[in-house]
């Protein structure tokens, strides 16, 4: 890790902490994962490091590299400067319809990528959708934690993700295909970035199963106006 100079935390979780650095001999700026060393270091680790390392695509963090410290592993990417695109909604409250389509556009386009290579998210949402710092930001999927490959994995029958944005066959504990409940959570993200609300809300199950499970919603459309942009939005030009 001599090679990078640390600036600042930028985030923490499970995982551990994420660090901003600079490379000492380039100047750029990179997100650096630090995961203690030891049981934490499972297989969904080892499955993040694998998949999102093949992945090379304009909305897809960039893979650079994994490095040891005598206490960490460190997992360093490319650092996306405009935060979470969850982040933009909360402060916009709702996005318009050609601002939902630009970033949507974007978000099937780096999918889609995935797909093609075999491999699936499972844990979609706008918190792992980042951007970077342009005028017109670019959006970058990031966490593969969570992700599998058809190629070298089994199909994935595991309740996994985040409970508003998971498909219903997710939670039926039997073999699931995970491109299509990738698709599930595409659509849920364009819902929020539309409405300004999760399609799946019920106060006496916090954690949203049962609704997802009967796949109907307390729909929150503020207008007909809005009602159409969602459905227009689908119509897209890839």
């Amino acid at each position: 890790m001599d090679r990078y100079e640390i600036l600042k935390d930028i985030g923490s979780g499970n995982f551990g902490v994420a660090k901003l650095v600079k490379d000492r001999w380039s100047g750029e700026l990179f997100a650096v994962k630090y995961i203690e060393r030891g049981q934490k270091i499972d297989q969904h680790v080892q499955r993040e490091i694998m998949n999102h390392r093949s992945l090379k695509h304009p909305n897809i963090i960039r893979f650079k590299e994994v490095l040891l410290t005598p206490t960490h592993l460190a997992i360093v990417m490319e650092y996306a400067a405009g935060g979470e695109l969850f982040e933009r909604i909360c402060n916009a409250g709702r996005f318009s319809e050609d601002e939902a389509r630009f970033f949507y556009q974007q978000l099937i386009s780096g999918v889609s990528y995935c797909h093609s290579m075999q491999i699936c998210h499972r844990d979609l949402k706008l918190e792992n959708t980042l951007l970077d710092g342009s005028t017109a930001p670019r959006l970058k999927i990031c966490d593969f934690g969570y992700s599998k490959s058809s190629v070298l994995h089994s199909q994935p029958k595991s309740t996994v993700g985040t409970p508003a944005y998971i498909a219903p066959e997710v939670l039926s504990t039997k073999e699931y295909d995970g491109k299509i409940a990738d698709v599930w959570s595409c659509g849920v993200t364009l819902y929020v970035m539309l409405v300004g609300a999760y399609p799946f809300e019920d106060p006496d199950d916090p954690r949203n199963f049962r609704k997802t499970i009967q796949v109907y919603s307390i729909i929150h459309v503020q207008s007909h106006r809005c009602l159409q942009s969602t459905i227009h939005s689908f119509r897209l030009d890839l």
